[in-house]
């Protein structure tokens, strides 16, 4: 009897999934391949259900014959594992980022003979909902505020990008590309105190008070899914903290970093140009303690940002710092650098991982943006925070077509620049 394959990366199976099984049949016998955790997140899916639930749901269906693991988006491993005589899929991907997986099963079963099978893709009112609940559930406070660590577990790195409203909350949510074989996407969302600031109109020196902040989130999570980590600057005054923590906690964001800075906020990137005030390692201590002792779920995390780098106090007070708080509770170390080059963060998380190689480190490669993802997972980085990439380059184009208008009485001479409002109201979700 011959062979035929398909793969589902769902948490739930509706009439579509039941088309492509039904179809199935009338080929051969039906083997099902049930994405791992880590290749769904890469299909820009999250799992909320456990693996072995989403295996024992196919076969719950009666269509299918075995049921297998598929470990990788592509189906290299698992065509030359089974060498099936068919694979069959919905037309779906016949378009857009997810062209990459079926030429690459095209690819793998021409070096044998297999032939693919696409089926008309199934999307009604129905599958519709379907999808809808998926994602509403999602965005729920208790799966989208574990997320994070469900991530850490996950990735070699948690990609993150800032957002400052919705709309760049849906960039984030929804940007998918090919490149060199491979599908990409963020894992998380960075609300910056500088980022949120600005989009007002206000500098960054915290007179955007927390609860105009908690807006922005509120309006970031209507819309999206993901992860968020919230900058909470130097978290105030530990009374306000605690508030603080137990409010952002409850709303579901996943983690909140603050710096071991006192007074008047100053951004770091200023380094030693401008006043910068560290505080004690022993009263952030208390900070990071009271914190979490007000926390209420095992999921929210606390982690702190050491500046002792910025305001070059040198590795030994990084260092000395970093295992004081991790040894007061904090769930997370973030190093800053203002440097071009890495070598001082890489040092760092060099000396770090010696002594600890389980509490997650943050880096935020502003100022030394050349180095990789993959360079900071070599030396133990977990989470890379592209912190303001945005905004900065929003400003630019938007001032730019300001003067051009001003310029020309008119704007004909913009249209080159500008996104088509299509494009624009289509990554918005209708109700």
């Amino acid at each position: 009897m011959k062979k035929v394959y398909t793969c589902f990366c769902t948490d739930v199976i509706h009439e579509g999934h039941l088309n492509i099984l039904s179809e199935a049949k009338k080929y051969g016998q039906v083997i099902v391949g049930v994405l791992s955790d880590e290749a769904m997140i890469r299909f820009n899916r999250f799992p909320t259900i456990t693996l072995e639930e989403r295996k024992r749901i196919v076969e719950d269906t009666g269509l299918a014959d075995s049921v297998i693991l598929q470990n990788e988006i592509m189906y290299d491993d698992v065509i030359k594992q089974i060498k099936p005589d068919y694979v069959i899929h919905g037309d779906n991907w016949c378009k857009g980022p997810e062209n990459v997986i079926r030429n690459n099963v095209i690819e793998n079963l021409g070096k044998y003979g297999g032939e693919l099978i696409e089926v008309n893709y199934t999307y009604n009112e129905n599958v519709r909902k379907i999808d809808d609940n998926i994602k509403e559930k999602l965005a729920m406070p208790e799966y989208r505020r574990k997320r994070l660590r469900q991530l850490l577990k996950l990735c070699p790195v948690v990609k993150t990008i800032e957002v400052h409203s919705g709309l760049t909350g849906l960039i984030a949510e929804k940007t998918v590309v090919e490149h060199n074989g491979e599908l990409n996407q963020f894992d998380a969302m960075w609300l910056s105190s500088l980022c949120d600031s600005t989009a007002k109109g206000k500098p960054d020196i915290e007179l955007v008070d927390m609860s105009s902040r908690m807006r922005t989130i509120d309006d970031v999570m209507e819309v999206t899914t993901k992860p968020i980590i919230l900058d909470g600057d130097t978290g105030g005054l530990v009374e306000h903290f605690v508030y603080n923590v137990r409010s952002l906690e409850r709303m579901g964001v996943s983690a909140v970093i603050i710096e071991d800075k006192t007074g008047l906020k100053k951004n770091s990137l200023f380094g030693t140009e401008v006043e910068q005030t560290q505080d004690s390692i022993e009263n952030f201590c208390d900070k990071i303690r009271a914190g979490k002792s007000a926390q209420r779920t095992e999921e929210f995390m606390i982690i702190a940002r050491i500046e002792s780098l910025i305001l070059e106090k040198g590795q030994e007070d990084a260092l000395k710092r970093a295992f004081a708080y991790v040894d007061a509770g904090a769930d997370g170390i973030m190093i800053h650098s203002r440097k071009k080059l890495p070598d001082e963060i890489f040092a760092f998380c060099d000396a770090f991982r010696k002594e600890n190689m389980h509490t997650p480190i943050v880096v935020v490669p502003t100022s030394f943006n050349s180095v990789t993802e993959a360079e900071l997972a070599q030396h133990g980085v977990n989470i890379v925070i592209y912190a303001n990439q945005l905004t900065r380059s929003a400003f630019p184009a938007m001032q730019s077509t300001a003067v051009e208008i001003l310029k020309n009485h008119r704007a004909l001479e913009t249209d080159s620049r500008l996104m088509p409002i299509k494009e624009i109201i289509t990554l918005i979700d209708d109700v």
